[in-house]
């Protein structure tokens, strides 16, 4: 009865969409182009192409839910894992449907119009110039196209990174319904993710193969390694990891890794030459200076240099402050990694690939906080940090100062206020002390064990 009943439902999902979708050249060719602004409203300060995008995925998902229940596919063995799918699914939609400006994308597309018209890259383009070259495909059909196809990757990207983060944590030993469970809660409610979102910026596709790079890492190390250059050639920054990879002595990846490099800069350096390259450097190198001051920017460099103006200190000391501070954070980091790999604080294994896994979580907190800008939305980077972190608590205290940093880093709303919008510094590195004082442990949390076994056991629904 239940399944025909949702056979019934997705043919008829079915039938409806192949109406609207027979309808649209049906009015076209009696009314025109014209015809559909009859038919369609823009809503108050809304962006119509966007407004149907939402609606459209969002009816595309339906359909794909009805499949599933129709075929079977859904049950009780994975039923955290896409009802919590289409929970951040539909919520991340309706959410960006909402909008009508999307920040950062704007410097993305003049970057990629200016490299097609054989222009410099822009000051404010600060990556490298893969992205640019990528929705340079776009650039003859204008801003708006670029836009659009940034906004609806980034969409993809969040479906995609949902997945490879409950896959991650699976890989960590967390149950399957845990994983899920984790990952679906981490992200309903998130001003980190949001911020990611609502400016279309890369970092889901730069984590997404992050995660990637590690998930391949045993079995497939050709499309590690790929996924890992392709991760630094859309953001500098993630170059920081291959420390992890370099622990495993794994020189055949290494390898791969120097090649996928060549690969991927390749088609850049064959349509325009080094010059992005060079654009790229000088820009990065220009953001390291002195810049403009934003409370919500959660840097070393924007927090002494706050200071700095406050009590009206020179510049000189402002950068010994932020060099130091910097130098202290990556002596730290690889004290506590050096310390997680010895004790396999958060992966427990004999294989090939146990370095990596443990030595990724501090080295993800040096690389976000190292930058020399740490915007709001770059705190997605230390999920994986931050989610490992539940094998490890134990005490009272712990977990105090853990939903401390949390709260900091992904619930806390963004705002401007000296000193205390500077939460997204203080939270990771409460985070790197929680990760020394634990790995003294050799064991994992009583907690974490206990509700893993639990979830892992719930009995099967019978259908």
């Amino acid at each position: 009865m239940r399944k025909s009943a949702s056979r019934i439902a997705f043919a008829a999902w079915a039938a409806i969409s192949i109406l609207v979708a027979a309808s649209l050249p049906v009015i076209y060719l009696w009314r025109g182009a014209d015809g559909f602004n009859i038919l369609i409203q823009r809503g108050p300060i809304s962006d119509l192409t966007v407004t149907l995008l939402s609606v459209t995925f969002a009816w595309l998902l339906a359909g794909l839910l009805l499949f599933l229940l129709s075929s079977n596919r859904i049950h009780s063995k994975n039923i955290f894992l896409w009802a919590g799918f289409f929970l951040t699914a539909f919520a991340a939609l309706n959410l960006l449907r909402e909008r009508a400006d999307y920040g950062d994308v704007e410097y993305y597309a003049r970057a990629a119009l200016d490299l097609y018209a054989g222009k410099p890259l822009p000051p404010e383009y600060l990556y490298p110039p893969l992205w640019a070259n990528i929705l340079e495909l776009f650039a003859p059909f204008g801003e708006k196209a670029i836009a659009y196809f940034a906004w609806t990757l980034n969409l993809f990207s969040l479906f995609v990174f949902y997945f490879l983060l409950t896959k991650t944590l699976e890989r960590y030993n967390f149950s399957a319904r845990l994983a899920a469970l984790t990952t679906t809660l981490f992200l309903l409610v998130n001003a980190t993710l949001l911020r990611t979102l609502f400016y279309v910026q890369v970092n889901l596709h730069v984590l997404n193969f992050i995660l990637l790079g590690i998930l391949l890492y045993r079995d497939r190390p050709f499309l590690s390694a790929l996924a890992m250059a392709l991760a630094v050639n859309f953001k500098a920054s993630p170059a920081v990891l291959a420390l992890a990879f370099l622990l495993e002595l794994d020189w055949k990846w290494l390898a791969w890794f120097a090649l996928s490099m060549i690969l991927v800069a390749a088609p850049t350096l064959i349509l325009h030459g080094a010059s992005p390259f060079m654009d790229f450097v000088n820009n990065a190198f220009l953001l390291t200076q002195s810049h403009g001051l934003s409370f919500r920017d959660n840097s070393f460099d924007s927090f002494f240099t706050a200071i700095g103006e406050f009590f009206n200190l020179a510049s000189i000391w402002t950068r010994i402050l932020v060099y130091a501070s910097k130098a202290l954070l990556a002596a730290a980091a690889f004290f506590v990694m050096t310390r997680c790999v010895q004790n396999q604080t958060f992966y427990e294994s004999k294989e090939r690939g146990a370095r990596l896994f443990n030595a990724i979580p501090p080295l993800f907190i040096l690389m976000t906080l190292a930058s020399p800008i740490v915007w709001e939305h770059h705190g997605i980077f230390v999920a994986l940090a931050f989610l490992l972190m539940l094998k490890r608590l134990e005490t009272p205290s712990e977990w105090m100062w853990f939903g401390f940093a949390y709260f900091l880093e992904f619930i806390l709303p963004t705002f401007d206020f000296f000193p205390w919008s500077y939460g997204r510094l203080i939270a990771p590195l409460i985070v790197l002390g929680l990760m020394w004082r634990t790995s003294q442990r050799k064991e994992t949390s009583k907690f974490f064990g206990v509700f893993n076994n639990w979830l892992m056991n719930l009995p099967e629904l019978k259908a």
